[in-house]
């Protein structure tokens, strides 16, 4: 089996695994990192949303040979760390609002979340309606209208 090595949550991994396993799967069964949730395995519910070099991306999606020793790779575990604090403000924010019911779809949420206000703080705006709308994060239980208010909550803090 060829190696892959990248860094995961702030600290260097390797597995062995073939090029075509996907990264969900190094993630959740051979590293035990279970915060990015299997949902569809298709890029289309985003359950799985992770963090790539600080961006959004589906690790269902992605191959561990695509990875190169240079990517960073964050999941809600290593999200806090980020802000080196306990719980990062999108999480607090979360709490905050009382978004979650089942919970199952969290990580990614908040995942994808952080990663759409650090892409507007990068061009110097706030978040708006319309980036909230960009979202596309499935939640089965409904819970959008706290999720969104949690995002903008969220926004005000990082």
């Amino acid at each position: 089996m060829p190696e892959h090595t990248f860094r995961l949550n702030g600290e260097q991994v390797t597995v062995d695994v073939a090029d075509d396993v996907r990264v969900l799967w190094v993630l959740r069964d051979l590293l035990g990192v279970t915060g990015p949730k299997y949902g569809c395995g298709i890029n289309v519910c985003k359950a799985c949303t992770s963090h790539i070099n600080g961006k959004a991306f589906n690790p269902c999606s992605v191959s561990v040979g695509d990875i190169s020793a240079e990517d960073e790779i964050t999941t809600i575990e290593g999200l806090p760390d980020t802000v080196d604090a306990e719980l990062h403000p999108m999480q607090q924010a979360w709490l905050d609002q009382d978004v979650a019911q089942c919970g199952y779809c969290q990580p990614g949420q908040i995942m994808a979340a952080v990663a759409l206000v650090r892409r507007a703080a990068a061009g110097g705006r706030q978040i708006t309606e319309a980036d909230l709308d960009t979202i596309r994060n499935i939640c089965r239980c409904g819970t959008y209208f706290r999720i969104r208010e949690a995002i903008k909550a969220g926004a005000e803090k990082m």
